[in-house]
């Protein structure tokens, strides 16, 4: 049996959370953080994070979609962030923590705009949601040290205040597809 693999590319704020649980899902092959959306030919976590660029921290997944579907993956998107909050998350604050889907076919970017839709309609949120959907752009690959941040920085202030807590809700949340 050949298998499939389709990409598509998120922006949730600060990557380390996004890939963190994405890594955790039956049907990901592969969650990797990096870069994209920007107006330069290359990015880097130093030059993101001044804001110089218009990148966003993404998470470029690669999936098995006879094992998990691109909604289920958009589902499992909406639940990881505040899809509400204009070019931040939390305290990270910055166009580079913006909330994005950049679409790898016109089918993802249909199933976007329609969970937008949904979720706009149904209230999910007190405010519209603010996601953009973009095409893919180049992606850049995130520096080593921020591939599997999380498992391997567990102690890291940052991971212990912000991206435990939102794990530990996904995985009560989303028990049924983990690994």
């Amino acid at each position: 049996m050949t298998t499939n693999f389709q990409q598509t590319t998120l922006a949730g704020g600060c990557f380390w959370c996004i890939e963190a649980a994405f890594n955790q899902l039956v049907g990901i092959e592969q969650a990797l953080s990096g870069y994209m959306g920007g107006t330069e030919a290359t990015a880097d976590y130093k030059t993101v994070c001044e804001g110089n660029t218009e990148h966003a921290e993404v998470v470029q997944l690669t999936f098995n979609p006879e094992l998990i579907s691109y909604r289920e993956i958009l589902e499992i998107f909406f639940a990881l962030h505040d899809p509400t909050q204009l070019n931040r998350q939390g305290n990270d604050i910055g166009r580079q923590y913006r909330s994005a889907i950049f679409y790898h076919d016109d089918a993802q970017k249909q199933a976007a705009k329609a969970i937008i839709d949904e979720i706009n309609q149904d209230a999910i949120w007190p405010d519209p949601v603010v996601t953009e959907v973009n095409e893919q752009m180049p992606f850049y690959s995130g520096e080593e040290y921020h591939q599997g941040y999380f498992n391997a920085n567990p102690e890291n202030q940052y991971c212990q205040a912000v991206v435990s807590p939102k794990l530990a809700k996904f995985k009560k949340t989303f028990a049924s597809k983990l690994k």
